[in-house]
């Protein structure tokens, strides 16, 4: 299958406010509106309903004025206490409906980022997204920025523009009828012309700012990332004494983070400057709402437009979030259509491609290779060329050669982590306890209990619970040589404050990564250099516990000591040749085609 390519989409393409926008936007809205009964439609439904309402209100007080005069003019005392009386209600009213509005929005926000955020969630995590957009594309910068923060932005900015652009087509529809009632055409034309020529500014200023503000996003990620990287890898840079050439690193991402975000105030500062222009338009005209009814309905019609072009900044933040956001989608979605998926802690099984669907291996089969060739992804050069053989129960074995000639790489095509440059590869059996589990050459190790990191990648205790569950888990972290974890971390399920990167040695880390395998007991075990910083005796004792619990061992190592505990040694030599023999003292068959390339 072709590998992925590794583009860069921002230099091809720049965003703006064009119909890509529209459509990302239109599917953004799609997914935080999945129904007209859901909650954010009600939400939604309900806010037009209360700002309708402010509207009202609004109206009634911008006529009072007119009142107040007539009432004035013929002395009336009681019917200006009764527009006093009324004045107060109003505005008791107008404050009430304003607090629920900004109440409601509020709660939208928070609503919107957790169904956003939620869907990226479920896109990012299913099959090997995260590992393909993390690893093996480049045309995606910082995913964890965009789904972290840049969804919470655009929520947030779309929260503060909703009230004002729900009601603007009701205010303007309103207005616009009573503006031609009582100026002719000449009113509502005027105001129309003056909409349309700060439309037209607003689209030339905003350009630019769309595209410098999706730029200083990628620049604001980069920066937060080489903090994070110094931040996982503290000790290792601190054994290089590498403080000074990490501070200069440092403050280069974070000038160039600050020269972008200057060109974006300096972009910003003409659009400001319009919306200042319009402001006090507006403020001058407005001393004409005290004169009459008429002046009242030109002045808010022209108020109406103003303020859909005072939203033109917080538009052109939403348009830099949606592309970025959008575009996030988007790659997902692409990557999921090259890709089939099953849950590795449930043991789910799925389709594979159809090439994949060929075989029917037997049931004592874990892998089966047919005349496999692999390359990285970044190379044209083939690792491995023509490879042929069959991973069976009860046959050991032993993956060796120089770095670089491939070895993790077939681990990776094994697991469909990189696609196989020609040939056939076909996994028989399944992810999990019964199946197959991979012990990576870096440990991982998730937040959490020490109950969780045993369990890992189980959601759930398995097979049994409570006390029997807890006595397995004892004797698997005594097995593997950890059982001090259980007073350091102060009980199985006691939450720690700590990272574990930080606090647990390398061989420790190994180790538990060992007893997370006893406790799972999978029936084949690939083993990538997993003892690399344990001693040999450590060695011993784990190889010889895996196969006291039935596993067949897929080992990936340099040390010859490694050799008594398999059966067989395929050796990779390099420019795509392989050599494949069975070890001294091996008791398993080969069951593959000898030979070698």
């Amino acid at each position: 299958m072709p590998r992925l390519e590794k583009t860069n989409g921002r230099e091809t393409k720049r965003p703006k406010l064009d119909w890509k926008f529209v459509q990302r936007f239109c599917s953004i809205q799609k997914i935080l509106f999945p129904s007209w009964t859901s909650q954010n439609a009600l939400m939604f439904a309900t806010l037009l309903c209360i700002t309708l309402t402010e509207q009202l209100i609004i109206y009634q007080v911008g006529v009072l004025p007119s009142q107040f005069y007539k009432v004035l003019a013929d002395k009336d005392y009681t019917g200006f206490k009764n527009l006093v009386g009324l004045a107060a209600v109003l505005i008791l009213l107008n404050s009430t409906l304003k607090s629920c509005d900004q109440y409601i929005c509020s709660q939208m926000y928070v609503s919107w980022r957790q169904t956003l955020t939620e869907s990226l969630h479920a896109a990012y995590f299913q099959g090997r997204v995260y590992y393909t957009l993390n690893v093996l594309r480049e045309d995606v910068d910082n995913p964890d920025q965009r789904i972290s923060q840049d969804a919470e932005r655009l929520c947030k900015q779309m929260s503060t523009m909703a009230s004002r652009l729900i009601v603007s087509p009701f205010t303007l529809t309103y207005y616009t009828y009573h503006c031609f009632h009582s100026t002719g055409w000449i009113g509502p034309v005027s105001i129309f012309g003056y909409f349309v020529i700060g439309t037209i500014a607003n689209k030339i200023l905003m350009g630019p700012i769309v595209a410098t503000l999706f730029e200083q996003e990628k620049l604001e990620g980069d920066f937060r990332f080489k903090h994070m990287q110094i931040r996982v890898n503290a000790e290792s840079a601190a054994f290089y004494r590498a403080g000074k050439v990490e501070h200069m690193r440092t403050d280069r991402r974070l000038q160039t983070l600050l020269y972008t975000q200057r060109s974006l105030m300096n972009k910003e500062l003409w659009l400001y400057s319009k919306t200042i222009l319009h402001t006090r338009t507006h403020v001058c005209l407005a001393v004409g709402a005290l004169i009459s009814k008429n002046a009242f309905v030109c002045i808010y019609l022209i108020n109406g437009f103003t303020q859909l072009i005072d939203l033109s900044t917080t538009l052109s933040d939403v348009a830099g979030y949606t592309h970025w956001i959008g575009e996030l989608r988007e790659v997902m979605d692409d990557i999921l259509r090259k890709q089939c998926d099953y849950d590795p802690a449930s043991g789910e099984g799925y389709n594979f491609d159809s090439d994949f669907n060929v075989h029917a291996g037997p049931a004592d089969t874990a892998f089966i290779l047919d005349r496999l060739s692999y390359k990285s992804p970044y190379s044209d050069q083939l690792l491995v060329q023509d490879l042929s053989l069959r991973i069976s129960q009860g046959t050991h074995l032993l993956v060796v050669g120089n770095t670089g000639t491939g070895k993790t790489s077939l681990l990776r095509v094994l697991n469909r982590l990189w696609e196989a440059d020609s040939g056939f590869v076909q996994m028989t059996t399944c992810f999990g306890p019964r199946g197959i589990l991979f012990l990576p050459q870096k440990p991982y190790l998730t937040d959490g209990t020490l109950r969780e990191q045993v369990i890992y990648p189980l959601k759930d205790i398995y097979p049994a619970s409570g006390s029997v569950d807890d006595e397995r888990i004892l004797q698997f972290l005594e097995l593997a040589g950890v059982s001090s974890l259980l007073k350091r971390t102060g009980g199985l399920d006691e939450k720690v404050d700590w990272n574990w990167y930080d606090v647990l040695s390398p061989g420790e880390m190994q180790r538990l990564c060992f007893a997370r395998l006893f406790y799972l007991q999978p029936k084949y075990a690939v083993l990538d250099e997993a003892t690399s910083a344990l001693t040999e005796e450590a060695e011993a004792q784990l190889y010889r516990a895996c196969k006291q619990f039935g596993m067949t061992l897929v080992s990936l190592g340099h040390r010859s000591s490694l050799e008594k505990y398999h059966d067989v040694q395929l050796k990779l030599c390099g420019e795509g040749r392989w050599e494949l023999a069975k070890l001294k003292g091996g008791s398993g068959s080969l069951n593959l085609r000898e030979g070698s390339m």
